[in-house]
């Protein structure tokens, strides 16, 4: 036994344990992780304006991968800290639990409350270099891993106030990650909208975006609906403002079935809800049900409502600015933990009743809607059950009659490819290896589940079988611990049928198994377009663009071409090497990296309303080539 004692333990000083632990501070060291260091700085900018004090920021991608953020706020305070000999800035952002937001004195609202933010973004970054306007001077401090590269510097005489940060994050510690200029505009875009009137300028190579919006959420919340038809003109805006908390929230009902829901606590974006959200939702579950037993709208067959049938189709966002000490939980603020649900239903209760109450035409219709969500809920669970019913009675009873199950029972070894007609699955069950591979063939194009209901969807012959295969049901009754495969993977043609086919799987995966996504176990195939022999050689190409480099790279020497014209119509052996062996085969894994930007993106080339496919293909259309019709 090897010794233990104090010997043994080690004490991390200064910032040293967020250098360690990373993950501990931002969450992890992927990208969400790096877009953190930004969120941390712009937040703080934001936090000025929130109090009044600013009223632009200004955000630079710098060519050398890090990034400018500068804001017209008061500045860093720079005078000596206390006993120190250090300034109050060096210490901001070298010592954690350090800043200015710990009492309501210069702060009533931020969305920083910890101390840890400024000072966690100069220890991950390779260089930081702050400037703070204010006292007449412009005054100015690098430092690197979290330690400052000299003292304290007296530049200038400026008239100006406001705070310039420059941070590079650390390859040591991202050393595959980039900022996205995406993520960053998205965001930029989500705080000029929950803050009315500011400013925010984001800038790269020479392209400049601005963003400002007088209405605030009520312009954000247009954005979002865009052309989806609507119960009603206009979205329901509430405001309510006390000492402690104010609320604002806008919300509208929908003719589709999505619900969105972005709430923020602060103007920082909860993405895993909270207090604040959990009020939201019991308030107008708790009104439409009063509405609905007043007006006895509702009729035979339905005993209750529920906050689903409530919330189907409805589009909303709650933002609560708050004062005081705000509880996140952890130091990402994914969650409101702050208990203010009784406070947040009572607002949103008494409002919306009293609007349904003025305006009965119209409180008429959303109860009717919600009430028809009720009868579509009740058939889904009559549907979902008798699926149910099929999967939970043993792993291999009841299974798809096309399914070519493997041997194995181990899900970690397991695969099951979906692939497309009778034809390929022939191939496929050629080609695999039956210990580990099962083959599930589908009939044609599944049912588009972006536009169906859960009725629909669930009496779809297809869907069935994929459900009953993966073992797992679906929501709300997924259960993780069936699952049958440790890998499904959607295998199709290499032509535009094929791509189609994959997006509706797809969107089947994303809308009712997303479990499967969000934990990897959705893959995608790569089969290969063609086949070049040169020789005794053989090259496989994905696509046009491989086969030309293919046969540039031949040079003089006699080649032959091949089409695959399907995976039906490909040999069991060119199958195996090239799409089906785990030793040489490609695969994607299918991953979410922005929930809202997914969400957005289903809605609109998958959605009822044409206008958004009809936009997208007409911007798209020059870089299509060569279509395969």
């Amino acid at each position: 036994m090897g010794t233990y004692n104090a010997k043994n333990i080690q004490v991390l000083e200064g910032l040293e344990p967020v250098r360690k632990r990373p993950g501990m501070y931002i969450g992890s060291t992927n990208s969400t992780g790096l877009h953190h260091l930004v969120w941390e700085i712009l937040d703080n900018c934001v936090d000025e304006a929130l109090n009044g004090y600013c009223d632009t920021i200004e955000v630079q991608l710098e060519k050398d991968g890090g990034i400018t953020i500068k804001d017209n706020g008061r500045g860093i305070p720079v005078d000596a800290f206390g006993k120190t000999k250090k300034s109050a800035m060096e210490v901001l952002f070298t010592t954690l639990h350090s800043g200015g937001k710990f009492s309501d004195d210069n702060y009533k609202v931020s969305g920083g409350l910890h101390g840890v933010g400024m000072a966690v973004v100069c220890a991950l970054s390779e260089k930081l270099t702050a400037v703070s306007r204010r006292d007449g001077f412009e005054w100015s401090q690098s430092y690197s891993q979290g330690k400052a590269l000299g003292k304290l510097k007296k530049g200038k005489a400026i008239r100006t106030y406001g705070t310039t940060i420059y941070f590079k994050p650390d390859p040591k510690i991202f050393p595959k990650e980039n900022l996205n200029i995406k993520l960053i505009l998205e965001r930029a875009e989500s705080k000029a909208f929950l803050n009315k009137g500011l400013m925010i300028v984001v800038s790269e190579k020479s392209e400049k975006h601005k963003f400002q919006y007088p209405n605030g959420i009520q312009d954000y919340i247009e954005k979002i609906i865009g052309k989806r038809p609507t119960l009603t003109d206009k979205a329901f805006y509430v405001e309510k403002d006390d000492n402690k908390m104010r609320l604002e929230t806008a919300f509208q009902w929908t003719s589709g079935t999505d619900t969105v829901i972005h709430s923020y606590a602060n103007s920082i974006k909860t993405v895993d809800g909270g207090s604040h959200e959990t009020g939201f939702r019991n308030g107008i579950t708790k009104a439409l049900r009063d509405y609905i037993d007043r007006r006895n709208l509702l009729p035979k067959g339905i005993t209750s409502i529920t906050g689903d049938d409530v919330r189907e189709g409805l589009i909303a966002i709650i933002n609560v600015y708050l004062q005081g000490e705000v509880e996140f939980q952890g130091q990402t603020k994914g969650r409101l933990n702050s208990d203010i649900t009784s406070q947040v239903e009572s607002v949103i209760k008494h409002s919306l009743e009293h609007y349904l109450l003025e305006n009965q035409t119209m409180g008429d219709k959303i109860a009717n809607r919600v009430i028809l969500s009720a009868q579509a809920r009740i058939a889904s669970r009559q549907a979902k059950d008798a699926v149910q019913r099929k999967t939970n009675i043993s792993h291999r009873l009841n299974l798809p009659g096309k399914l070519s199950d493997c041997a194995t029972t181990d899900k970690n070894k397991a695969e099951l490819f979906i692939c497309e007609g009778d034809s390929a699955g022939g191939s496929s069950k050629q080609a695999r290896d039956r210990k580990t591979q099962a083959i599930l063939p589908i009939r044609g194009k599944i049912l588009n589940v972006q536009t169906a209901t859960m009725a629909k969807i669930l009496a779809n012959t297809e869907i069935q079988n994929i459900i009953s295969a993966t073992g797992t049901g679906i929501e709300p009754k997924f259960d993780y611990s069936k699952l049958r495969y440790g890998k499904i993977i959607i295998m199709t043609d290499a032509d535009v049928d094929g791509a189609h086919i994959c997006t509706l799987l797809l969107t089947f995966f994303y809308r009712c198994l997303p479990g499967l996504i969000t934990n990897g176990h959705l893959y995608i195939a790569q089969p290969p377009l063609y086949r070049i022999d040169s020789g005794k050689k053989m090259f496989y190409a994905l696509d046009d663009e491989e086969k030309d480099r293919i046969i540039k790279n031949l040079g003089d020497r006699k080649y032959e071409i091949g089409r695959f014209k399907g995976l039906g119509e490909m040999p069991a052996a060119d199958l195996k090497k090239t799409t089906m062996a785990a030793q040489s085969r490609s695969l994607i894994r299918v991953t979410i990296s922005d929930c809202q930007s997914t969400e957005k993106t289903f809605i609109q080339l998958m959605g009822k309303d044409p206008e958004f496919r009809f936009n997208f293909i007409k911007e798209h259309a020059e870089f299509v080539n060569d279509l395969d019709v």
